[in-house]
Parts: structure tokens; C-alpha cells; sequence
């Protein structure tokens, strides 16, 4: 008698949530629709710097310089500048300080033997009127202008809620869909429920850590070509602290997503269930808008597990962060999404098999206290 052949091993827990979250990234990636809305958002995102950038540069008067007279012969006369002659480089730095003139050009060290002061930024078309770029000497490097300051926070803002709804959306959609088929039943006849969840989170945050670092990529390519390398500077440091930021929050909401979507089996019902996560997602945004120049706001905003990927950044490039507070914002963080993956865990598995009416999350965790 044939001995019967030996059941195959079922992968571990982790191996299992790898598989599920391969699927879920190449699914995605394999759309036309991700692809082709992916392309046109970093086209905008590099389209919307460099038109700004051009424009400017174009409108408002001239811009004043003041040029001490020993370098005056340096600085060529150009459209769109109005050059101010000053005796000495001290009087040129009081102008600037003063704010009679956007910048000074004095003897220097560099290869033109001139440098440039300014407060806070450079006009870029001083920059672009001398023939090698000068060293450029900031008063005031940590302030960022009215209009900066709005435009910046701004748009930490919308990346985080946009990625976050899109791919959070993702989420709920394929549980949903999952359970409306019945598709569900037999997955988790192959991988246990927890490691499904772990494979969904995986998986759309990976594609959402990716197209957020690819629009980070974009800016500061666009901001390198533009020659707006104070901006650079004033940023640089930030949009690398909100990568990382946004690495743990999505992780966090998309637990959330998940759990949510969980509850429900029909397409139709998502909107009720989900509405907790979207205000969660879309509440920093408003905070960050509203509130931007609120130092006691945007302060409990970054130790606050859903705001602070948003919080932190805009607070690190106000420079209003002392260089442990976002070590120790990461870490709540870090320890918020330990709890709330737990919890959407829980849910997720004890209501992903029940069909027909939304299900209640006082009644899953009531059933589980019973079993």
C-alpha cells in the first residue's frame, strides 16, 4: 500500500503576510489607472514648481540690490533688477537688514571675489545675472516668508491626506470586495486572518511610501533646476523627517482602513464605517491649513499618533522643534501603531467571515470576550 504523500507546510505567519502583500503590489501596479494617475501627479507636482518658480521671477518691480562700489563693476545691469551703490559692506548689510534693498553684493571670497547677503532668500535674478554662482551669506536662514510658510505646510498636508484616502480607500475596498465574493473564504483557507490584514497594511504602504518619496524626489529635483536652493535648504531636512513620518502613520490608518471595511459586506455600506477614518486622515490637513502660525496647535499636533506626520515636519521646517522632539514623537508613534494595529486586528479577523448586515464593533469585541 502507497504511503499518501506528506501535507505541505503551511508558511509561517510572516512568510504568509509577504505573499499577501506581494499580491496586493502587483495588483496594484499592473493597472493602467495607478500607473497613468502616478505619472500625472509627479508631472503636476514638477509642472507646479517649475511655474512657479517662472513666475517669480517675472512679476513685481525691480528688485533692489545694493553693490559696494569696489565690486560694482561685477554685477552687470539686468532687466528686472535696480542696482544701489553703497560704500562699504557694512553699510550694504545694514541696507539688508534694514530691508531697503533684497540683497547686497560685497567682496568676497568665492571665484568672483564677491558674495551675496540677504535676510532670508536671494533673488534668484541676481543669481542668474552673475557669471558663476557666489557664495551666498543669509541673516535671517531660518525664516521662511508668509507665502512659503502657507505654501509648505500646505502641501505636507494634502500629500499626507491625498495618499492616505487613495491607498486607505484601496484598502476598504479590496476587504469589502473580498468579502462581497466570497474571494475571502477561500484566502483565509490558505493564510490565517491576521496575516492577510499584515499583508493588505504591507502591501499599500509600501506603494504608498513609494509615491510619497517619488513626489519628495520630484520637488527637490525640481527645486535643484529651478536654482531655488534656499528653499532647498530651508526643506530638505523636513520632507526627509515626513518620509518617515509617513512610513508609520499610513501604517497606522491603514490598520484602521482595514478593521473599518471589515465590518461590512456590501460596496455600499463603506460609507458609514469609513467615516471615522476619513476625519482622522482629513483632520491634520485642516489643522495644518488653519492653524499654521499656532505654535500651541501645531505643538499637540505633532505628539498626537494621527496628526503628527503632518505636525512634526511643518514644525521641524518653522524650525519650532528642538532636535529630540521628533525622536520622541516617532516613538509615541511608533507605540500608537503597535495598539491600534492590535485592536484592528481583533476586529479584523472576528468580522471579516460574517456576511449580511454591518456588523458593530461593541458586538465583535463582545463575542470575543465570549469565546
Amino acid at each position: 500500500m502507497n504511503a499518501r504523500p506528506p501535507a505541505p507546510t503551511p508558511p509561517s505567519l510572516g512568510r504568509a503576510a509577504l505573499l499577501v502583500a506581494e499580491r496586493e503590489v502587483t495588483s496594484q501596479v499592473r493597472t493602467r489607472s495607478f500607473l497613468v494617475s502616478t505619472a500625472i501627479l509627479l508631472v503636476g507636482v514638477l509642472a507646479a514648481i517649475v511655474v512657479s518658480s517662472l513666475l517669480a521671477g517675472r512679476e513685481g518691480d525691480d528688485a533692489p540690490v545694493a553693490v559696494v562700489a569696489s565690486v560694482a563693476g561685477q554685477v552687470p545691469t539686468t532687466d528686472g533688477m535696480a542696482l544701489v551703490d553703497v560704500p562699504d559692506a557694512d553699510a550694504a548689510e545694514q541696507a539688508v537688514r534694514a530691508g531697503d534693498v533684497d540683497a547686497a553684493v560685497v567682496p568676497g571670497s568665492g571665484p568672483l571675489g564677491v558674495e551675496v547677503v540677504a535676510m532670508d532668500s536671494a533673488p534668484q535674478v541676481l543669481l542668474d545675472a552673475l557669471t558663476e554662482r557666489p557664495e551666498v551669506v543669509l541673516l535671517d536662514p531660518a525664516a521662511a516668508e508668509g507665502g512659503v510658510r502657507y505654501i509648505v505646510t500646505f502641501a505636507f498636508g494634502l500629500v499626507f491626506m491625498m495618499s492616505a484616502i487613495g491607498f486607505g480607500a484601496t484598502i476598504a475596498q479590496n476587504t469589502v470586495t473580498e468579502k462581497q465574493t466570497r474571494i475571502v473564504e477561500i484566502l483565509l483557507s490558505a493564510v490565517p486572518a491576521r496575516a492577510l490584514l499584515a499583508g493588505k497594511i504591507l502591501g499599500n504602504s509600501a506603494l504608498a511610501l513609494g509615491q510619497t518619496a517619488a513626489i519628495a524626489a520630484v520637488s527637490v529635483l525640481a527645486l535643484v533646476v529651478t536654482g531655488q536652493d534656499d528653499l532647498l535648504t530651508m526643506i530638505g531636512m523636513p520632507v526627509v523627517w515626513f518620509v518617515v513620518f509617513f512610513a508609520l502613520g499610513f501604517v497606522l490608518l491603514a490598520a484602521v482602513f482595514a478593521a473599518s471595511a471589515s465590518l461590512v459586506s456590501r460596496i455600499e455600506d463603506t460609507g458609514v464605517v469609513l467615516q471615522p477614518a476619513m476625519w482622522l486622515t482629513m483632520l491634520p490637513y485642516f489643522l495644518v491649513v488653519f492653524f499654521n502660525d499656532n505654535a500651541a496647535v501645531l505643538t499637540a499636533m505633532s505628539y498626537v499618533p494621527f496628526s503628527a506626520p503632518v505636525g512634526m515636519p511643518v514644525r521641524l521646517f518653522l524650525g519650532e522643534a528642538a532636535w529630540w522632539e521628533p525622536l520622541l514623537s516617532l516613538a509615541v508613534l511608533g507605540a500608537s501603531c503597535a495598539v491600534v494595529i492590535a485592536f484592528a486586528a481583533r476586529i479584523y479577523e472576528r468580522s471579516v467571515l460574517r456576511m449580511g448586515a454591518r456588523v458593530k464593533v461593541t458586538e465583535v469585541l463582545r463575542a470575543g470576550t465570549a469565546d
